[in-house]
C-alpha cells in the first residue's frame, strides 16, 4: 500500500506509483499547501510546458485550511480555460477524439472543493486507463505513515527526478520529450497502451520519505 495526496490531473510519475501499487491510501487530513500538483498540472505546449493552475479562495484571516476545506475560486472561468488549453494542446494527438467525450463533464461540472473534485477527476482517469487498485481515505493526518509514504510526490517544484521511457509526443518535434507531465498527456499519446507504460516504469521509490 502506497500513501499520496488527490491531486488534479496527477502527473505520469504518480499514476505509474498507483498503477503498481496493490493499494493507495489518499491523504485526505493535511493542510492545503501552496506550490503543489494539489491545485495544478503540466500539459504539452508548443512552447514547452504549460501550467494549467486551479484558482483558490484563500481565508480571509490568512489561517491555513485544511485541503478538505479548500474552495475554488470560480469568479474566473478556469475550467473552460483549462479545457481550451488542453484542446490546442492535443487535438492532433492520436487519442484525444477517442477519450474527449468522458473528459469534458470534468471541466464542465460545478466545482467547489477542490479535494472532491481531484477524487472525482482520479476515478475518470482510472476508468480511462483501467487502473484497478483498492482505493482508502486517512482518518486523521498520517505523520509517520506504516505504508509507504509517496505524498512528496504531489511537490511540484521537487528536484527529483525520476527515469521515465520516452513515448512518441505531439509537440515533440517542437521542443523535444518533455517528461513527467499530467497522465492526460500520456493518455492522449498513447491511449489503450497507456497502463502497460504505467505498470512497466522502473521507479525506485525505496530511498525517498
Amino acid at each position: 500500500m502506497i500513501l499520496v495526496h488527490p491531486t488534479y490531473f496527477p502527473s505520469i510519475v504518480q499514476m505509474a506509483a498507483i498503477a503498481q501499487a496493490n493499494a493507495v491510501a489518499f491523504e485526505v487530513c493535511d493542510n492545503y499547501q501552496k506550490q503543489t500538483y494539489r491545485n495544478r498540472c503540466y500539459i504539452a505546449h508548443t512552447n514547452g510546458t504549460l501550467l494549467l493552475n486551479v484558482p483558490v479562495k484563500h481565508s480571509k484571516d490568512g489561517t491555513r485550511q485544511k485541503m478538505v476545506d479548500v474552495i475554488a475560486e470560480n469568479a474566473f472561468p478556469w475550467q473552460k480555460e483549462h479545457w481550451k488549453s488542453i484542446q490546442n494542446a492535443y487535438r492532433t494527438s492520436p487519442f484525444f477524439e477517442f477519450y474527449e467525450d468522458e473528459l469534458a463533464p470534468l471541466f464542465n461540472c460545478e466545482v467547489n472543493g477542490i479535494l472532491d473534485h481531484n477524487l472525482r477527476i482520479f476515478e475518470t482517469l482510472s476508468e480511462l486507463i483501467g487502473i484497478e487498485v483498492a482505493i482508502s481515505k486517512t482518518e486523521t493526518y498520517q505523520v509517520n505513515p506504516e505504508i509507504k509514504d509517496l505524498r512528496h510526490l504531489a511537490v511540484a517544484k521537487s528536484k527529483i527526478q525520476y527515469p521515465l521511457q520516452p513515448y512518441t509526443q505531439v509537440l515533440e518535434a517542437q521542443h523535444g520529450w518533455l517528461p513527467n507531465l499530467s497522465v492526460l498527456d500520456l493518455l492522449f499519446n498513447e491511449g489503450p497502451n497507456s497502463l502497460n507504460y504505467l505498470e512497466t516504469q522502473q521507479l525506485n521509490f525505496s530511498a525517498e520519505k
